[in-house]
């Protein structure tokens, strides 16, 4: 199976704090310990933004990659080796 930069970039935000968005509205922002090749993303230390604005924190949580809307991930990372390669080729 070929794998996608925005995967192979999600890999490399491995151990980085990253936001994402649901498709219902909800954020959450932690740190990313596990990201599987479909998308399915678990993070630890995590703040969830309701749709009305309420905050609450979370010790971790598993997150189903069909339900992500966005993910953003550290600007760090713009310099990430397979972004370089790809913008060369």
């Amino acid at each position: 199976m070929v794998v996608s930069i925005p995967i192979k970039l999600l890999n490399e935000a491995q151990g980085h704090v990253v936001s994402l968005e649901l498709t219902n509205g909800v954020g959450y922002r932690g740190k990313l310990t596990e990201s599987e090749d479909n998308m399915n993303v678990q993070l630890k230390d995590v703040t969830v933004t309701e749709r009305d604005g309420t905050v609450k924190h979370l010790d971790q949580i598993f997150i189903r990659g069909s339900q992500v809307r966005f993910f953003s991930i550290p600007d760090m990372l713009k310099n990430a080796p397979i972004l370089t390669n790809a913008a060369s080729q």
